[in-house]
């Protein structure tokens, strides 16, 4: 599989100017009653990319690998995702991922692939993992971008996937 960072690189040129077409009353508006508008997914996934840039940099500093849970309805609706400017927030969303890629890219690769017994992926990743079961950073970065990509397919569902398995 492709190092994250080159497949999140990649989404996020793909992704960024057909976000940009979608109109900021579409994006404003959830598909149906109870579910995110397209805003409201890209500003989760802003509020994901916060929350993971701390525990990518500091699992390269510690033999875990755990981050603190968040709430991420009240995240989303604490910051009214809804009403912010569709075309800023999208910016927001491919300028954070960059970074987050620029720093998958420079991880060293034994921070990547060391075995970390202590973790809290049965609570915090995507496609969890039992907390018995030691996990990778490298995994973790491909479950981020996973997550990524599944959100986008939401928004735009003819998007081209580029994460096959991880």
């Amino acid at each position: 599989m492709e190092q994250p960072g080159i497949l999140l690189h990649r989404i996020i040129d793909q992704a960024t100017p057909e976000l940009l077409k979608i109109s900021p009353e579409i994006a404003a508006t959830p598909p149906q009653p109870g579910k995110w508008s397209p805003a409201e997914i890209i500003g989760h996934l802003i509020d994901s990319a916060s929350n993971n840039h701390g525990r990518f940099l500091r699992a390269q500093q510690s033999a875990g690998l755990t981050g603190l849970p968040y709430d991420q309805e009240f995240w989303v609706e604490q910051q009214q995702y809804r009403s912010a400017n569709w075309p800023e927030l999208v910016q927001l969303w491919a300028a954070f991922n960059r970074q987050l890629a620029r720093g998958m890219d420079t991880t060293p690769e034994e921070s990547l692939t060391r075995l970390r017994l202590h973790h809290n992926l049965d609570q915090i990743a995507f496609k969890t993992v039992p907390a018995d079961k030691p996990v990778t950073l490298l995994y973790f970065m491909q479950d981020y971008v996973a997550h990524l990509e599944h959100h986008l397919m939401q928004i735009l569902p003819g998007h081209e996937r580029l994460l096959l398995e991880y």
